[in-house]
């Protein structure tokens, strides 16, 4: 086994091989610009363009002309809910999530200091959306509804294909971030009445620098304004030479998921709950953030009371997991997904994700929950808060509130 062992696959994952050997023909011998349409180089690198149009449209059961690439999925929720939003006045409703992205969080933070009307949900202490305050949250200004698939921190995946239904149900358009989602459990943007998507390949071990937001072009045509201006590229919504290299990279990495999502799916959980339990029998006080029933499968957010997440980090030089989105890893701030959890800021503080990905192994995962109830005992006999935290009062062993598929 090497060293570290790699388990934020939810930051960021390792580029799959296969699709390494797809893009590197297109850094030197087929290193035409797709836009070039009057010879052989541009008409290669054209072709490769369209041939990842399909491969990405195919795992999410779009058309191909409906996917748009881009920089990666924040600059495709910017221009999902800021193109949204352009084409309505100010004062237009937008309702999302308290527990979204701070990609969604902080476009919605702009499109109100512009004058439009943001309404963050509040979730369950489960991270599920309560519905029927969804659906009374919805009014005659009401454009768009954006929640996320799955959660990029505690992993737990919301009711989409319900949610698409309700907006559909009132005429709102829905937006999904599908980046930590994408390629881990099934979506059909048909079936889930999505109206728009958006995707990244480094999150499903293409490279980092590409995504793709789908949008629906009919039943209805989504009319967006673009955000970036210059030539008219990607049908007038992304101008900007295309980054084929990373195209053709991110196509391959959604056919391979595509073909092996159900098998790595079923690994990824076993592991998963491998090392839950294991964390579980070695340590007192514990707790798994989020619904289990509803979660990813390579997803484990587990809260250690009496110990600050830091000072856990600190300890675990030879393990690479996060106490929150990469994002926001600049903040001292407790994470706002736990906190919208109800998690007091000291468990908020004490938490760590654990992001599974495809190339983990059993060994590594019995490796890292070594490490960390040892590391856990360690800080716990140096720490002065964890007696007053073990004797207090509402927090049991591993318990999700409001979850019934816990055990």
């Amino acid at each position: 086994m090497k060293l570290p062992v790699y388990l934020d696959n939810h930051a960021t994952t390792p580029v799959d091989p296969r699709v390494l050997d797809a893009m590197l023909p297109f850094f030197t011998g087929k290193f035409g610009n797709a836009a070039s349409r009057h010879h052989s180089f541009g008409w290669e690198a054209g072709h490769a363009v369209e041939k990842a149009r399909r491969q990405v449209a195919d795992l999410i059961g779009a058309d191909p002309s409906e996917i748009l690439f881009t920089s990666g999925a924040t600059e495709s929720n910017n221009l999902a809910l800021k193109g949204v939003a352009q084409n309505h006045p100010a004062g237009s409703r937008i309702i999302t999530a308290a527990t979204e992205h701070k990609a969604v969080l902080d476009a919605c933070n702009r499109l109100e200091q512009s004058g439009f009307e943001v309404v963050r949900l509040p979730v369950r202490p489960d991270g599920l959306l309560d519905l029927a305050l969804l659906s009374a949250s919805i009014t005659p200004r009401t454009i768009l509804i954006s929640v996320m698939h799955a959660n990029n921190e505690i992993g737990v995946v919301q009711p989409i294909r319900e949610i698409g239904r309700i907006a559909r149900k009132h005429g709102v358009l829905f937006h999904t971030d599908a980046a930590q989602s994408a390629g881990k459990t099934p979506i059909q943007v048909e079936d889930d009445n999505i109206s728009l998507l958006s995707l990244s390949a480094h999150k499903i071990y293409g490279p980092k620098g590409i995504g793709a937001l789908y949008v629906r072009r009919k039943n209805p045509r989504i009319q967006l304004v673009p955000q970036i201006d210059g030539g008219g590229h990607e049908r007038g919504m992304r101008s900007g030479t295309l980054n084929v290299p990373g195209i053709v990279g991110m196509g391959q990495a959604c056919a391979i998921c595509a073909r092996e999502m159900p098998a790595e799916a079923a690994r990824l959980a076993r592991l998963r709950d491998r090392l839950r339990i294991l964390l579980e029998n070695g340590l007192e006080n514990v707790r798994v953030n989020g619904s289990m029933e509803h979660r990813l499968p390579n997803n484990l957010n587990m809260s250690f009371a009496g110990v600050a997440g830091e000072a856990l980090l600190m300890g675990l030089r030879d393990v690479a997991v996060s106490s929150g989105s990469a994002c926001a890893s600049a903040t001292q701030a407790p994470s706002h997904v736990l906190q919208a959890l109800g998690l007091e800021r000291e468990l908020a503080h004490g938490s760590l994700r654990f992001g599974l990905g495809r190339f983990n192994t059993e060994e590594e995962i019995d490796y890292v929950a070594a490490r960390v109830i040892e590391t856990v005992k360690k800080l716990r006999e140096m720490s002065p808060l964890y007696e007053a935290a073990r004797q207090g009062a509402g927090f049991e062993h591993s318990k999700v509130p409001g979850d019934p598929g816990r055990k």
